[in-house]
């Protein structure tokens, strides 16, 4: 039977979600915990990667086991996960549904605070110059223009496409903090980072929104901005149609 897994967790202390040969990864440390508790080898597939120090509010994984589950386990796992990683939920799904694959959606949200806040400064990327979010409101519309995304991606990526659907891109405003919120189909690596430091030079007035066409036709990543650090970077959203369920 195959089952899908609702994690989220605080990236700091990790390496990205992937198993690394010499590093600790979310990915390696939630299959121990279950391979511990079913006394069984498991291995689960996440929705996606995130990169070393990125956080995820909401990530899926799958794994497979051939019997029933405890009803417990969700609470089991977390008394056994350290507390930066925690269990949601846990649900039985078609044996041929795949967390990476049959994802429709993913939403990333990037955090910019605009005031010194010893609360959020391990949270959030902090930006204290004056900068203009109907500016960069208006260059994340232009996103929605393209599909090529190469400019943004991390170099020596082996990807068969650059492109993703990008379906929405938008700076919300909240109390000191500014928020980019972007909704796609999927994502290269780095991307959201590339785009983010991007937009914030646009912000800053060192480049003109108009610039940003050139920048993407480029293909280029020497052409776009920098790269924000990750630990602002959470993802927050994976959508799946219903139907890969078992409807109880």
């Amino acid at each position: 039977m195959r089952f899908f897994i609702e994690i989220s967790y605080n990236g700091r202390a990790y390496h990205g979600w992937q198993i690394q040969p010499e590093a600790i990864s979310v990915q390696e440390v939630v299959e121990k915990a279950l391979s511990t508790l079913l006394q069984d080898q498991i291995q689960v597939v996440g929705a996606g990667r995130t990169d070393a120090g990125v956080h995820a509010k909401q990530m899926f994984a799958h794994f497979d086991f051939e019997k029933s589950l405890d009803p417990n386990l969700v609470f089991r796992l977390n008394s056994y996960l350290p507390s930066d990683i925690a269990i949601h939920d846990i649900f039985e799904v078609h044996n041929d549904a795949h967390a990476r694959f049959d994802a429709i959606s993913r939403t990333y949200q990037y955090r910019v605070s605009t005031r010194k806040n010893v609360f959020s400064s391990e949270h959030a990327f902090m930006q204290y110059s004056p900068i203009d979010v109907s500016l960069m409101n208006t260059a994340s519309a232009i996103l929605l223009q393209y599909k090529d995304f190469q400019c943004f991606s991390k170099s020596n990526t082996n990807v068969k496409t650059y492109n993703c659907s990008i379906k929405e891109a938008k700076w919300q405003e909240h109390d000191n903090e500014l928020i980019f919120v972007v909704t796609a189909d999927r994502f290269l690596r780095n991307m959201v980072r590339a785009i983010v430091g991007t937009l914030i030079n646009i912000g800053l007035g060192k480049v003109e929104v108009e610039q940003l066409h050139e920048i993407i036709k480029s293909k280029s990543r020497s052409e776009a901005g920098f790269s924000v650090p990750a630990h602002g970077l959470y993802l927050t959203d994976v959508n799946y149609p219903e139907t890969i369920k078992i409807q109880v």
